[in-house]
C-alpha cells in the first residue's frame, strides 16, 4: 500500500439502438487521477498532467497509436454491444 497505483480503464457511452453515436473512451490512471485519456469523438489522446501532456503528444504523432485506439469503437465498443442487444431481445 505504499507503491504507486496504475490502472487502465476503458468504457462505451451510447443512447441509441443503432449506436451511431457511441463513444469510446480510454483512461490511463496512476494514483488514482487520469492523467491521460483518448476520446473517440476528440480522435486524439489529451493529457492532463505533465507527465500525460508529453505522452498525448508523442502517441498523437504515432499514426498506428492512433488508429488502433479509433478502431476500438467498431472492434471492441459496437461488437460487445450488439452481443448484449441480442441476449435481452432473446429474453424478451
Amino acid at each position: 500500500s505504499n507503491g504507486y497505483y496504475w490502472s487502465r480503464w476503458d468504457k462505451c457511452i451510447y443512447s441509441s439502438h443503432d449506436l451511431s453515436d457511441m463513444v469510446f473512451i480510454d483512461n490511463y490512471i496512476f494514483n488514482k487521477d487520469v492523467f491521460i485519456q483518448y476520446n473517440s469523438t476528440v480522435g486524439q489522446f489529451v493529457g492532463y498532467t505533465e507527465l500525460g501532456v508529453h505522452n498525448a503528444e508523442l502517441w498523437n504523432k504515432d499514426p498506428n497509436q492512433l488508429q488502433q485506439e479509433r478502431a476500438e469503437v467498431e472492434r471492441y465498443c459496437k461488437h460487445n454491444a450488439e452481443i448484449r442487444q441480442s441476449a435481452i431481445a432473446d429474453k424478451s
